[in-house]
């Protein structure tokens, strides 16, 4: 058997071919490096898991029983969150299903790979300063913070917004969590931010629902680290535990504030997610 190892400092790998770079550099950024950026395009997930395939644009639009089967579905993946879904929220799910889309990635550059046991158990990047849509929720139980934000979050996206138009979904949506002192508990305020497709970040389109800000965030240097399955307190909890463990004692990384990303819609039984760790600013 071959000794675990921990290996730090490996070269950048992608997670596609498809490479490009920032437009501009970070300000902290080093003269000699070179920024790579995940630019591939991600294959949009089934909106949901009852039909093989979901329709485009140019097929026949849903009839009005795939239609209540697809908002009956999505019923019951909001009831595990103990969340309600409004019957408003049927146009916003018929249109992503009717888009059958790609999701644009955010962009970021990889800066190390960290091995342990042949296996890469988290890695640093860097993501470049950029515009988000962000609503902050404060509901008793983490899962209903985020479901009642993200349901804002797709009308805004559909056409809730100054466009009235689709503006495309991005990967991951971030969402935002404290802890208290002792780092136990999750307090209830919990920030969902949506990054704006690139098309998009010059001139952000305004949001129709007041709670939705634009915001433009700053550089952010994150440790991040792969998980699947659902999200709640105590997984999360968890998470942001064993990634504890792997780092060591460190100052330079915050303690009260992580980030929980998530890369696949709430009906994927074993979906992937990402905790990460944010890097103090220099």
């Amino acid at each position: 058997m071959r000794p675990c190892r921990l290996a730090l400092g490996l070269p950048p790998l992608f997670h596609s071919a498809g490479r490009n770079r920032f437009r501009g550099r970070p300000e902290n950024a080093g003269s000699d490096r070179s920024y790579s950026v995940t630019m591939a395009r991600i294959t949009l997930e089934e909106l949901n898991e009852l039909d093989d395939e979901v329709p485009d644009e140019e097929d026949e639009p849903m009839d009005g029983e795939e239609q209540n089967r697809l908002f009956s579905h999505w019923e019951t993946v909001a009831s595990t969150h103990q969340v309600s879904l409004p019957q408003e929220m049927a146009g916003p799910i018929m249109q992503m299903a009717r888009h059958n889309q790609t999701r644009e990635p955010v962009p970021y550059a990889t800066l190390s790979q960290h091995e342990k046991c042949e296996e890469i158990a988290y890695e640093e990047r860097l993501y470049p300063a950029g515009k988000w849509a962000c609503i902050t929720r404060g509901e008793p139980k983490y899962e209903q913070s985020i479901s009642m934000g993200f349901m804002k979050l797709i009308r805004y996206i559909c056409k809730e917004n100054s466009l009235g138009r689709q503006l495309g979904m991005t990967v991951p949506v971030i969402n935002e969590i404290h802890l208290n002192k002792e780092g136990t508990e999750l307090l209830q305020e919990v920030i969902t931010a949506y990054y704006l497709p690139e098309e998009f970040q010059p001139n952000p389109p305004l949001p129709l629902d007041p709670d939705i800000q634009i915001q433009e965030r700053a550089p952010l240097r994150v440790i991040s680290r792969v998980f699947y399955g659902t999200t709640t307190e105590e997984t999360i909890l968890r998470e942001i535990h064993l990634l504890w463990e792997l780092l060591g004692s460190t100052d330079n990384v915050l303690r009260e504030t992580y980030l929980v990303a998530a890369y696949q819609n709430p009906g994927v039984p074993n979906r992937r997610n990402e905790i990460w760790f944010i890097r103090r600013a220099d």
